[in-house]
């Protein structure tokens, strides 16, 4: 699997990563532990986690993996807190675990119970002190003594206005704790941190898809995430409804669209074609998914990827905006 720099740091990785954030909430610990090893195995070599993820027991799922595989590179995050009630939740998770298994319609509702009894509505504080008690809390839960990206996690600029934090994580790199640090928000988010607060934005993870327009900047460097999920659902609903859309973007890009695999596996591929510089996440809780997106970042072609993202971004209003067609 083609790999690359991992930013400002001396590590290298693969430039598909595997996105944490499915483990340990439906899933069991075991079967958590599976999907690592299934994105290992198949070739990922990087893992994107946080101390929220997983009901707050994902990074201690991705320690217990790193364990026996210390040449992956491990982001993690500081900002959003782990929930609370963890322990209401474990006990939770084994009753109604089985629940769901017999009765997959309670699996929703018991989800919601969930993440309303764990939820913290506590606004996160951007300062050094907070920074370092969430620093030694990750890595003694990722049984580590270094994180090779540390991201501030949902930060916007107004966030960012004591540098003592700035001069803690400049710190912790030399220290060797982290290997570099950035921002992971949302993509309406960048454009002001990196206007208003550039020192902290030597790695950016935000969302990106084939609806987004071609990033022309070189730096910095870029972590994309959400290719798929509701974008390859927006897609895969316009073309469904409209099958002359579908038949001539089939044939343009030689490729059946009206599969839904075929579909997400260009999608991919072109997050990966027009970000050639970035590393771009992908999360699935189906081992069978993980191997098929590794295969098909592998061997689907560049040129169909580039057609197809040359084809939403042409017709990008028509597809979003369906009703204005008409007009």
């Amino acid at each position: 699997m083609e790999q690359i720099a991992l930013g400002d740091t001396n590590r290298r990785t693969t430039r598909l990563g595997f996105g944490c954030s499915s483990l340990m909430g439906a899933l069991s610990r075991r079967d958590s532990i599976r999907l690592l090893e299934t994105a290992y195995d198949a070739g990922i070599r990087h893992f994107d986690v946080a101390p929220m993820y997983g009901y707050g027991e994902a990074e201690s799922c991705v320690g217990e993996f790193l364990q026996n595989h210390r040449d992956i590179t491990v982001t993690t995050k500081f900002g959003i807190a782990s929930p609370k009630n963890s322990v209401f939740l474990q006990m939770g998770r084994r009753i109604a675990g089985p629940i769901a298994k017999k009765i997959p319609s309670l699996k929703q509702s018991l989800v919601k119970v969930a993440n309303t009894a764990t939820h913290n509505n506590e606004r996160p504080a951007f300062t050094a002190g907070e920074a370092k008690a969430s620093l030694e809390r990750s890595l003694q839960a990722l049984h580590t003594d270094h994180v090779d990206l540390w991201l501030l996690h949902e930060v916007e600029a107004h966030d960012l206005q004591d540098d003592t934090l700035l001069t803690f994580l400049e710190s912790e790199i030399k220290r060797g704790r982290i290997g570099t640090f950035g921002i992971g928000s949302r993509k309406e988010k960048i454009s002001t941190l990196l206007g208003e607060r550039p020192p902290y934005c030597r790695t950016l993870q935000y969302e990106w898809s084939v609806f987004e327009p071609r990033i022309t900047a070189p730096k910095p460097f870029r972590i994309h995430h959400r290719s798929l999920t509701n974008n390859f659902r927006t897609l895969h609903t316009v073309l469904l409804n409209n099958k002359n859309l579908t038949h001539r973007w089939s044939e343009s890009t030689n490729t059946d669209l009206a599969n839904p695999e075929s579909l997400a596996h260009l999608m991919l591929k072109a997050a990966l074609v027009m970000n050639p510089a970035s590393i771009i996440l992908f999360s699935s809780k189906n081992p069978q998914h993980i191997q098929a997106n590794v295969i098909a970042a592998d061997t689907t072609r560049e040129s169909q990827a580039r057609q197809l993202y040359t084809l939403v971004q042409s017709e990008r209003g028509q597809l979003l905006h369906p009703d204005r067609s008409n007009e």
